[in-house]
């Protein structure tokens, strides 16, 4: 059996009784953390609350030798991945869990929170009024991808919030923040002129969600451009039309200015 479990967010505590009880007993237990930053998490504590030690796979463990590093010892024992958030929110584990049914393997599901869920409900906006999900890529060489602006710009149409994901490549230790971002969208804006992410956009950023020293702040693109979130992992929302409950909830938790949300009501 491979079994999948969810870390969830900050720190190895958010691992969930039945996620902990399913690593106890498995034979061998090992971890990924590329896909998703957990920047409080201690390698010794985990090794400790599983008690026994915990191999950790790098990106091509997981996405090129798979079948040496999971697969083989899974199909002769009982195997679990544990990684960062839900477990199966990355699209490499739903690979992996596909690959896994191909050959035979049974296959478990314990579920973690996500960032995709608790940066929404940290904010206190309605989940059902969200629309697509995209993602701000690291920046390359050459212009900034605008696929963002354009999801965006269509959820907006549609009075539809938008959670913006900030990129991470945590092997390499690169991190998009919320102030790099925010100028790849201010340029996508100056070139296109649409009015999607001008200065006086009402935008809320969310930085280490689950940590003790999380940060929500909303307001003015021309506003948090320059404020201070401290370390990733970072994301973003852009507000839709606020029901007057979700103006009061960003006022509250998010210490947003009246005159910011003031374009955005219903």
């Amino acid at each position: 059996m491979l079994t999948f479990i969810g870390l969830g967010l900050h720190d190895e505590r958010g691992l969930s009784l039945r996620g902990l009880e399913e690593a106890r007993v498995s034979d061998k237990v090992f971890a990924e953390f590329y896909t998703s930053l957990m920047p409080g998490l201690s390698m010794k504590r985990l090794e400790k609350l599983v008690g026994k030690s915990v191999q950790v796979l790098s990106r091509i463990d997981i996405e090129e030798n798979a079948e040496e590093k999971l697969l083989k010892p899974a199909e002769r024992s009982n195997v679990a991945l544990l990684v960062p958030g839900d477990s199966m929110t990355a699209t490499t584990h739903v690979d992996l869990r596909l690959r896994a049914a191909k050959r035979g393997i049974k296959t478990l599901v314990i579920h973690g929170v996500s960032a995709v869920s608790a940066v929404v409900s940290s904010t206190g906006l309605q989940s059902y009024k969200f629309g697509k999900t995209v993602t701000i890529p690291l920046p390359e060489l050459g212009p900034p991808v605008e696929t963002p602006y354009d999801v965006i710009g269509e959820n907006s149409n549609r009075g539809l919030h938008t959670l913006v994901l900030l990129d991470v490549k945590a092997e390499l230790e690169k991190y998009l923040l919320i102030r790099e971002a925010l100028e790849q969208l201010l340029a996508i804006e100056r070139k296109r002129n649409e009015h999607v992410t001008h200065e006086g956009r009402l935008v809320v950023g969310a930085a280490r969600i689950g940590a003790d020293d999380m940060v929500i702040r909303g307001g003015r693109i021309k506003d948090l451009i320059n404020y201070s979130f401290g370390g990733p992992p970072h994301s973003l929302i852009f507000p839709g039309r606020l029901h007057f409950m979700e103006a009061e909830t960003l006022q509250v938790f998010a210490n947003t200015s009246p005159e910011a949300l003031r374009d955005n009501h219903e």
